[in-house]
C-alpha cells in the first residue's frame, strides 16, 4: 500500500511538473500561478493605494470580515496562517487568529489554505469554515471554533472535517468557500488538475471535481456532517450524480462572490490556453468544460455539441498576456459610486483590473481600470462592501481615483 501511495505521489508530481513545463511553452493557464508582470498605466482614471501601509503578508489569498459588527478584517495566507486587524488605514498591528501550517500542503502554487467563510451566526456560535489542501493530496472543508480561553483566537484542536475528497494532481483546486444569501455553504472545486482535464471530470456529475458545491452545514444526514439542500439540482437522483453539486462544467473557479444587492453568484473560471471567462452561476447550470473553453469548442476543437451549455457573460483572450482570471465582486461600496453595480475583476498574470458593466447583458461593456505590477490573487470586501485587493507583493490594496 505504501509503495502504491509513493508511486501515486511520484506520478502526480511528475505530471504536475510536465504540465507546468507545457504551460510555459504553450501559455496554458493553470490557475493563479506565476508572477505579475504588468506595468502601471499612467492614463488610467484609477490607481492602487496600499489600504494598510503598515501591514504585510505572505501570499495573501483571501480577505474576509466576520458578521459581528467588529470592523475587523481577516487575511488568509496560503501557507496556513490567518491574522486579523482593525479596519483602519493607520493600523500597525495584526493579531494571530489561527495557524494550521503543519496540516497544509502548499508546495504547489495552487495548493494551501485557500478560503475562509464565517458562519452567518458567527457572533453567536463562533463557527468558521476553511478550504485547504492536506499533505496527502486531499481537499478538506473543515469547521473550526473560537478558543474557550481567548475568544479573539481560534482553537486549532476544534477542527471538524465537514467534507473531504482526493485531488489527482496538485493544481486546479478552486478554493473559495462562502455562505450564500440562502444560508448554505458554497464551495468552488477545480477539475482536479494537469492540463485539458485528462480524467474528464468537468462533464462527470458522479464526481465533486469541476463544480460549485452547495451544502447545508446546519443539518446532518446519514453519516455526513452536512445535509443536501432539497433544491439542489441532483437531489435524490437515481443516476449516481453527486447531490452536493450546484453547478458543473468548470475548469478552475478560483474565486466567486455573491452580489450583495441581487444575490447573483459570479465566478471567474480560469481558462486552458486560449480564453478566460466570467460566469453567472445558476442552479443546475453546465458551464461547458471540457467540451468548451469560453465560447469556443475545446474537445473536439470543432463541431462540439453545445446543447444545454451555459455560455459565459464575458470571455477574454490570453493573447495579450492575460492568462489567469481572478474573480472579483459586483461593486456595492460607498467610495467609488461611479462603479456601483459593475463587476470588478482582474487577471493574475497581467495585473490588469477591469470593470464589467452588464446593465445591458446582451452588450456588456468591459473597461480597463488599472494595470498593477504584481500578481492579483484575490478580492475581498469589508462590512460596508468596500472593495480590497490581495496582492502577491504582500500588500492589501484599494482602488482610488487617480491623483
Amino acid at each position: 500500500m505504501n509503495i502504491l501511495k509513493s508511486f501515486r505521489y511520484f506520478l502526480s508530481a511528475f505530471l504536475v511538473i510536465a504540465s507546468t513545463i507545457a504551460c510555459a511553452k504553450s501559455n496554458e493557464s493553470t490557475g493563479p500561478d506565476g508572477n505579475g508582470t504588468g506595468t502601471m498605466d499612467p492614463n488610467s482614471s484609477y490607481e492602487l493605494t496600499e489600504a494598510f501601509p503598515h501591514l504585510s503578508f505572505t501570499r495573501p489569498v483571501d480577505l474576509q470580515y466576520p458578521p459581528d459588527g467588529s470592523n475587523r478584517l481577516f487575511v488568509v495566507e496560503q501557507r496556513g496562517v490567518i491574522t486579523f486587524f482593525e479596519n483602519t488605514a493607520e493600523t500597525a498591528e495584526k493579531t494571530p487568529f489561527l495557524d494550521i501550517e503543519e496540516r497544509v500542503d502548499d508546495r504547489g502554487n495552487e495548493e494551501g489554505l485557500l478560503g475562509l467563510a464565517f458562519h452567518p451566526d458567527f457572533e453567536q456560535n463562533g463557527y468558521f469554515y476553511l478550504n485547504y489542501t492536506t499533505n496527502n493530496s486531499t481537499t478538506r472543508i473543515s469547521r473550526f471554533t473560537l478558543s474557550d480561553d481567548n475568544p479573539q483566537q481560534a482553537d486549532p484542536a476544534s477542527e471538524k472535517v465537514i467534507l473531504s475528497f482526493e485531488q489527482p494532481y496538485g493544481n486546479h483546486n478552486g478554493g473559495q468557500v462562502s455562505f450564500g444569501p440562502d444560508g448554505y455553504l458554497y464551495i468552488a472545486v477545480g477539475d482536479g488538475g494537469a492540463g485539458g482535464d485528462p480524467q474528464e471530470h468537468g462533464q462527470n456529475r458522479s464526481t465533486l471535481l469541476g463544480t460549485i458545491l452547495r451544502i447545508d452545514v446546519d443539518r446532518r444526514e446519514g453519516n455526513r456532517n452536512y445535509a443536501i439542500p432539497p433544491d439542489n439540482p441532483f437531489y435524490d437522483n437515481s443516476q449516481g450524480y453527486r447531490e452536493e453539486i450546484y453547478a458543473y462544467g468548470l475548469r478552475n473557479p478560483w474565486r466567486f462572490s455573491f452580489d450583495a444587492e441581487t444575490g447573483q453568484l459570479w465566478t471567474g473560471d480560469v481558462g486552458q490556453n486560449a480564453y478566460e471567462e466570467i460566469d453567472i452561476i445558476e442552479n443546475g447550470g453546465n458551464y461547458g468544460w471540457n467540451t468548451m473553453e469560453g465560447n469556443h469548442c475545446f474537445n473536439p476543437r470543432e463541431g462540439c455539441d453545445q446543447s444545454g451549455l451555459e455560455l459565459p457573460v464575458l470571455e477574454y483572450s490570453q493573447s495579450n498576456g492575460d492568462r489567469s482570471v481572478t474573480g472579483g465582486f459586483v461593486y456595492r461600496g460607498p467610495s467609488l459610486t461611479e462603479l456601483t453595480g459593475q463587476y470588478i475583476y482582474a487577471d493574475y498574470e497581467s495585473g490588469r483590473i477591469w470593470a464589467l458593466d452588464f446593465s445591458d447583458m446582451d452588450n456588456p461593456v468591459n473597461t480597463l481600470l488599472y494595470r498593477a505590477d504584481f500578481g492579483i490573487s484575490s478580492f475581498g470586501v469589508d462590512q460596508d462592501n468596500e472593495l480590497y485587493i490581495c496582492g502577491f507583493d504582500g500588500k492589501i490594496h484599494k482602488l482610488v481615483p487617480a491623483s
